[in-house]
């Protein structure tokens, strides 16, 4: 492994649901290598993270990645989620500002969800713990997390996220659902956040809207929206270079920005 390169911004890789962090495997591998500490959690109660007892909520899943980071001995970080992962980033901003130098939101809404939007990944959460219905439900809801080029092209892909989502706990995607359907509004935090930042859409996503990644960036102060042609609502396994190449380019605007303001204080 490459040895962390002294003064690069640490990455955190958030994953989507109900994925883990194996989704990120080709983005973290090339950021190591060029020097970069990367750390890819799983959620609770995903891969081998307890669930654990406490009330679904996205504010402990970012109290949890604030408890990683501490124990890594990380202040700050550039800080990237896609879908559940983009709805922690955002949490995480709202419960420890300051602490993100760097942001990028995949397949994301700022917005809160409609009343109806929410009720439905309620019933979702409850038909995951039903044994007689969750097999079926996971193999017909799944392949729609893929563009509908990445489905045709790729049908080794939709297999691997099949695999995936088959291989998460029921559990945990229930209480991660009932978690994102709580979320509050995240518009005005975005509006804080005043440092590098990337939205990005598929352009086949059947998710997440343009109109709402566009309203998502126009929220950022240094926001930049980006469309992903040929891919719907997880890029960073359907165009993974591509991505890679987003998140190094964040990740040099983010040394520039902190360079300038290091130049300004010294200016001063």
């Amino acid at each position: 492994m490459t040895p962390a390169r002294p003064g690069a911004l640490p990455v955190v890789l958030l994953h989507a649901l109900p994925l883990g962090s194996a989704m990120w495997r080709a983005q973290a591998e090339a950021l190591r290598a060029r020097g970069h500490t990367v750390l890819t959690p799983d959620q609770r109660g995903f891969g081998t993270v307890p669930l654990g007892t406490a009330p679904p909520s996205l504010d402990t899943v970012a109290d949890d990645l604030a408890a990683l980071l501490d124990a890594h001995g990380i202040r700050e970080v550039a800080l990237a989620g896609c879908s559940m992962g983009g709805y922690t980033a955002m949490a995480f901003l709202r419960r420890h500002p300051g602490r993100v130098r760097a942001l990028a939101l995949f397949a994301t809404r700022a917005a809160a969800d409609p009343p109806e939007t929410a009720a439905e990944r309620r019933r979702f959460a409850d038909l995951m713990l039903d044994d007689t219905l969750r097999d079926q439900v996971v193999r017909r809801t799944t392949p729609s997390l893929l563009g509908s080029g990445t489905r045709d092209r790729r049908p080794d892909l939709v297999e691997e996220v099949l695999t995936m989502a088959k291989a998460a706990a029921p559990e945990a995607v229930a209480w991660a659902q009932r978690a994102i359907a709580a979320r509050p509004d995240s518009t005005s935090v975005l509006r804080a956040t005043d440092v590098p930042a990337l939205v990005v859409t598929g352009a086949e996503d059947e998710l997440v809207t343009a109109r709402e990644a566009a309203s998502t960036c126009d929220a950022l102060p240094r926001g930049r929206l980006v469309t992903v042609p040929d891919a719907g609502h997880l890029q960073p396994l359907e165009a993974p270079d591509r991505v890679t190449g987003l998140l190094t380019a964040l990740l040099d605007d983010a040394a520039t920005a902190a360079t300038a303001d290091r130049t300004r204080e010294d200016t001063c």
